[in-house]
C-alpha cells in the first residue's frame, strides 16, 4: 500500500513539474522583453587641441600611461615615492572609498539574486483544542515540515535593468575611488613640496640673519669708534630683528605640513617629524611634460568617468520603472509533509505538494507609476547635464593647470636674475658705505631688496613644482587602468 501511495505521490509531482516547466517554455519562446531605452556610451566633447601654448617644457605627444600613473617618479626623490607608497596602503580616506566599493559589489549581488528562484525551508508544531460547543473539544496536535520554492519570471526585464543599474553603479563607485587616489596622491606631493619650500625658506632666513647679524655687530663697532651715528645701529638692528621675526611663522609652517603628511599617510601627526628633519633641496623639475590631446585626457580622469557611469545607472533606473506598467508572472512551488501525529509524518500518506503559475498586474494607481518613469527620466536628464558640466570644469582645470606651469617656470627666471642682481648690488653699496660715499639708509634698502628677492625665489622654486603636481592631478595621474579593482 505504501508503495502504491509513493508511486502516486511521486506522478503527481511530476505532472506539477512538467506544469511548471512548459510555463517556463513558453516565456522562453515567446522572448523577453526588456522594456525601457539602452544606454548609449557618451564621449566627451573636447577641442582638437589645448588652447594654451606649449613652452617651457610642455610638449604634445600621446601620454605614456605608465608615467601617468606614477608621475611622481619624475621628480626624481626617492623619499616622496616612499612616501605615496605609504600613503596609498594607510589611507583612510582610500580605505573608506575601498569600503564603498565593496558594499556596491554586495548591492550587484543582491539585485542580481533577483534573477534566480528561491527556496525556503521550515517546519513547524502546534497544539490547538475546538470549543465543545463547536466542535470535538478535544486538543490536537499538528505537525509540518517541507520546501517553498517560487521564481519571478524577468518577462519585461525589470530585474534585468536592476542588475545593468547595480553593475553601473559599482564601476562608478570604482572610479570614485581612483577619483581619492589622485586627490591623495597629488595631497602627499604638494605638502611634501610646501615642507621642503619651508625648509628652503628657514635656510635662507638664517642665512641672512647670520648676515645681518654680522652687519649689526660692525655697525656697533663703528659706533663706538665715532664713526657712525646711533641711528644707523639702530637700523641695522630693527632690520635684524624684523628677519628673526619670520622664524616662528616658518617653523609652525613647516610643522604643520609635517603633520599633514603624517594624517595622509594614516598615522598619528608627529610620527614623520624624525625622518622629516633633514633639509633637501626641493624636487625638480622633469626635462620635458608631454600633454595629450584634450579627448585622451579627459578619458582618463576619474570625475569624467564617474559622471558617464552614474548617467548610465540612471538610464537602467527608467526600464527599472517601466517594467512597473506590466504584469508580473511568478512560479511557486510547495513539497512538504503534514501529520497530526509526529510518529506518522514521515509516512507517504503525510506527504504534501503543490506548483504552479501565477501573475499579478496593478491595473490602477493613479498615474504613480507613469509619474515615478518621468521623474527618471528628468534624473538621467541631470546626469547628463552633469556629465557635461564635469567635462567643462575638467578642461578648465586643465588649461589652467598648463598655463600655471609654464607662466612660473618664467617668473621663476626673472626673480632668479633679480635675485642674483640684488646680491650683487648689495655688495656694491657695502663698498661704497664703506668709502664713506653712501649711507647707511643705501645699504638697509639693498639688504631689504636682497631679502625679499631670495625668500620670492624660494616661493618660486616650490610654486613651479607645485604646479606641476596639479598638472598631474588634473591630467588624472595616480591610478592605471590594469589596477582597477576587480569586478
Amino acid at each position: 500500500m505504501n508503495k502504491l501511495l509513493k508511486r502516486k505521490y511521486l506522478s503527481r509531482l511530476g505532472d506539477g513539474l512538467r506544469t511548471s516547466l512548459q510555463c517556463v517554455v513558453a516565456v522562453a519562446l515567446t522572448g523577453c522583453m526588456t522594456v525601457g531605452p539602452d544606454y548609449q556610451p557618451v564621449e566627451p566633447v573636447a577641442p582638437e587641441a589645448w588652447h594654451t601654448e606649449l613652452h617651457q617644457g610642455l610638449a604634445a605627444g600621446p601620454i605614456n600611461s605608465a608615467t601617468l600613473a606614477r608621475w611622481w617618479e619624475v621628480l626624481d626623490d626617492p623619499l616622496l615615492s616612499a612616501l605615496e607608497a605609504r600613503a596609498v596602503q594607510g589611507s583612510l580616506e582610500v580605505k573608506e572609498a575601498q569600503a564603498r566599493v565593496n558594499e556596491a559589489r554586495a548591492m550587484r549581488g543582491i539585485s542580481q539574486a533577483a534573477l534566480f528562484p528561491t527556496l525556503d525551508a521550515g517546519a513547524a508544531t502546534s497544539k490547538s483544542r475546538s470549543s465543545e460547543s463547536g466542535g470535538s473539544g478535544k486538543a490536537e496536535k499538528h505537525y509540518a515540515a517541507g520546501f517553498d520554492a517560487g521564481w519571478e519570471v524577468d518577462f519585461f526585464g525589470g530585474v534585468r535593468r536592476s542588475v545593468e543599474a547595480a553593475q553601473a553603479n559599482l564601476e562608478a563607485t570604482e572610479e570614485e575611488l581612483h577619483g581619492v587616489m589622485v586627490s591623495l596622491l597629488a595631497e602627499v606631493a604638494l605638502n611634501y613640496v610646501e615642507l621642503r619650500t619651508y625648509q628652503a625658506l628657514l635656510a635662507t632666513t638664517e642665512a641672512n640673519i647670520d648676515a645681518l647679524q654680522e652687519s649689526y655687530e660692525i655697525n656697533v663697532s663703528r659706533h663706538q669708534s665715532g664713526l657712525i651715528s646711533e641711528l644707523s645701529v639702530q637700523e641695522s638692528l630693527r632690520i635684524l630683528e624684523s628677519a628673526r621675526a619670520t622664524i616662528p611663522a616658518l617653523e609652525s609652517g613647516l610643522d604643520a605640513a609635517k603633520n599633514r603628511l603624517a594624517v595622509l599617510l594614516g598615522e598619528v601627526p608627529g610620527s614623520l617629524h624624525p625622518e622629516l628633519a633633514k633639509a633637501t633641496p626641493i624636487p625638480g623639475l622633469p626635462v620635458e611634460v608631454v600633454v595629450g590631446i584634450p579627448a585622451e585626457t579627459l578619458r582618463h580622469r576619474p570625475d569624467v568617468r564617474t559622471s558617464e557611469r552614474r548617467l548610465a545607472v540612471q538610464t537602467a533606473r527608467i526600464g527599472v520603472a517601466t517594467a512597473e506598467l506590466y504584469p508580473k508572472f511568478h512560479l511557486a512551488g510547495t513539497l512538504g509533509l503534514e501529520s497530526i501525529s509526529a510518529g506518522e509524518l514521515f509516512q507517504s500518506t503525510s506527504r504534501v505538494w503543490g506548483v504552479g503559475p501565477s501573475a499579478n498586474w496593478r491595473v490602477f494607481d493613479a498615474g504613480a507609476i507613469r509619474q515615478n518613469i518621468q521623474a527618471q527620466n528628468a534624473r538621467q536628464e541631470q546626469a547628463l547635464i552633469h556629465y557635461e558640466a564635469t567635462v567643462l570644469r575638467a578642461l578648465e582645470e586643465i588649461e589652467n593647470a598648463l598655463v600655471a606651469y609654464a607662466k612660473e617656470q618664467l617668473r621663476r627666471e626673472s626673480v632668479a636674475k633679480a635675485s642674483t642682481a640684488a646680491e650683487r648690488a648689495e655688495q656694491l653699496v657695502r663698498d661704497q658705505y664703506q668709502a664713506g660715499l653712501v649711507t647707511f639708509n643705501n645699504v638697509l634698502d639693498a639688504q631689504r631688496a636682497r631679502l625679499l628677492l631670495q625668500n620670492e625665489l624660494a616661493q618660486s622654486d616650490g610654486a613651479v613644482t607645485v604646479n606641476l603636481v596639479r598638472l598631474y592631478k588634473a591630467f588624472g595621474g595616480g591610478w592605471s587602468p590594469t589596477e582597477a579593482p576587480t569586478n
